[in-house]
């Protein structure tokens, strides 16, 4: 009892504060018909093609929405040496993943949102070569998707202050 005395101001004070759900109404909530709105054009490379496919399932573009707007991405993805061990060989890499992305108004070609998004990860380098290769394709689809979720946060947050 003492419990829910002490918990109800807290409760009473979150109920004012403004808050609201970014994508209440679901599917067919404002957020998400203006992201399903989004088209999203070939990105060059595999970089590419595996954030825009991430960028595609998570804005649920092509639901049947026409386009209203448009993502320009441009990426920038690099993979570096880090740690030389003693007989000269990498022990560890770095893949970095950024992304410049502009919201463009097909209507009027105002950009509404122009902003980045990148992340990162260690890759050990092991002897077998073909272990090297697969650490180095994981972590580009998992930064991939990363940097995708990052960009349709940016998005629904744009989008929701524009309402």
């Amino acid at each position: 009892m003492n419990r829910l005395a002490i918990l109800a101001p807290f409760a009473l004070a979150l109920t004012g504060c403004g808050l609201q759900p970014m994508y209440a109404g679901g599917s067919s909530g404002i957020v998400a018909t203006q992201l399903a709105a989004i088209d999203v054009p070939a990105i060059e490379g595999q970089a590419g093609w595996l954030v825009r496919n991430a960028l595609v399932d998570r804005l649920g573009a092509g639901g049947g929405s026409a386009a209203r707007y448009r993502l320009d991405v441009r990426l920038d993805d690099k993979l570096e040496g880090l740690g030389v061990l003693s007989d000269d060989t990498t022990g560890r890499e770095r893949r970095t993943l950024r992304a410049r992305f502009q919201l463009v108004d097909i209507s009027n070609d105002e950009i509404i949102l122009d902003a980045t998004a990148g992340s990162d990860a260690g890759i050990d380098v092991v002897s077998s070569e073909y272990a090297t290769i697969a650490a180095e394709q994981s972590a580009l689809e998992n930064l991939s998707r990363e940097v995708a979720a990052q960009i349709t946060t940016r998005l629904a947050l744009a989008l929701r202050e524009r309402q």
